[in-house]
């Protein structure tokens, strides 16, 4: 289990000074701002559960990995990972946590992937048939298994991130910080890394700790989701919540089928139950309250020789941007 309370962190930022005077001045005496990276957190994980950390950047997503995985020291608060304190760095956590960063490279850059995996499986104590059998697993599962004896540079950026997955991975740890895993990658490459997470966590059960912009992350990994903005946190819950409660209305889409000659009059719907944002004798789009939907779609239907018809939420990315740039 991860246990956050109250954690609090400060940053003392240089305070720039205007001009040749504040410059020369700078030299002899700085002046530093205090800057609240994480203002009051406070959240449980449970084991086998996967949260989204969401916000902008500068939210504080990037700094609670790291105090999480003991690379930076709280300020204040209560930090309980596994029962460890992270910033401890004893090696009884180190050897049961990962920490994933999507910008940052943590093999070696002229050596083959498999022999950096031999270093590790040296450093984390891993006993020679586990390591060819989770080898052998996550290799297969992410379709690297004819590169992991090519030199790392050599790899284009998907293939070298999935070998990053695997060295993170490899001792088979009990809690995962996920930080943009799919940064840069192409499509394809994309969506290999989410399935195989999605493989990994249903087969190993850890807790993970997913930070990403791309909302296709979010919505395809979490059911859960915390919200950052500027240090504070604005919302811990489920991803399907977001949808139900903060969506006002929706968009139906229907095409029809309209005989030659036929011209299809105009739908009459009162503002009352929606709003035509769109019509032509082959299609209509009507906004509609997401309460009232259903009344909707059965005047759509009972009006127009209707041949497809589709119903449009609200994208959950847009959803999560206005509740950063609104709150709740």
């Amino acid at each position: 289990m991860i246990k956050v309370s109250n954690l609090n962190k400060e940053f003392k930022v240089h305070k720039k000074e205007a001009g040749l005077r504040g410059s020369i001045k700078a030299l002899f005496k700085r002046n530093y701002l205090t800057k609240k990276a994480l203002d009051n957190i406070s959240f449980e994980i449970n084991e086998g559960e996967i949260v989204g950390l969401i916000g902008s950047n500068g939210a504080g997503k990037t700094t609670l990995a790291k105090i999480l995985s003991g690379i930076i020291f709280k300020s204040a608060g209560e930090v309980s990972v596994l029962g460890f304190n992270p910033w401890d760095k004893d090696n009884q956590y180190r050897s049961q946590m990962s920490l994933i960063m999507g910008q940052k490279a943590s093999l070696w850059w002229d050596l083959p992937a498999y022999d950096c995996y031999l270093l590790l499986k040296e450093i984390y104590q891993i006993p020679d048939k586990e390591f060819k059998e989770r080898l052998e697993y996550l290799s297969e599962k992410l379709s690297i298994k004819e590169q992991l004896h090519i030199q790392i540079r050599r790899l284009s950026l998907g293939e070298r991130m999935k070998t990053e997955l695997i060295a993170a991975l490899l001792h088979n740890p009990k809690v995962v910080f996920l930080d943009e895993p799919t940064i840069g990658l192409d499509l394809t490459a994309q969506t290999a890394v989410r399935e195989f997470i999605k493989d990994y966590r249903k087969k190993y059960k850890p807790i993970m700790i997913l930070t990403s912009h791309y909302m296709e992350d979010i919505e395809s990994l979490c059911e859960r989701i915390i919200i950052l903005k500027e240090g504070k946190l604005i919302y811990d819950g489920k991803l399907q919540t977001i949808r139900s409660k903060f969506t006002k209305s929706k968009v139906i889409k229907a095409k029809f089928s309209c005989e030659e000659n036929m011209v299809c009059e105009k739908l009459n719907i009162s503002t009352e139950i929606g709003e035509v944002l769109s019509f032509n004798d082959k299609a209509i789009e009507v906004k509609c309250p997401a309460n009232q939907i259903s009344s909707c779609v059965q005047i759509v239907l009972n009006t127009y020789p209707v041949h497809d018809l589709e119903i449009v939420e609200p994208d959950v990315g847009d959803l999560i941007e206005k509740i950063i740039r609104e709150g709740i």
